[in-house]
């Protein structure tokens, strides 16, 4: 859990499953991917992440569908 705050594991692991940004979440925190990584490679800010990642914001189709793509080229 290099880099994530355990409030920030905890929303995670706390918010709904099914939404996108959760598993990109999910992924990020058991691979140990730096938020300033994820910033980068979608283009947006830090706080969007975190809110991908608690669930707290609903990604945008533009960005669901490469959160989408993402998730399926890393597994």
């Amino acid at each position: 859990m290099i880099g994530y705050s355990q409030q920030t594991v905890r929303r995670n692991r706390d918010a709904d499953g099914k939404l996108i940004g959760v598993k990109l979440g999910r992924y990020c925190v058991a691979n140990e991917i730096p938020v300033s990584d994820v910033m980068a490679f979608f283009n947006v800010t830090k706080q969007t992440v975190y809110n991908w990642f608690a669930g707290t914001h609903v990604a945008s189709k533009l960005h669901t569908k490469l959160i989408s793509e993402f998730l399926a080229n890393a597994r």
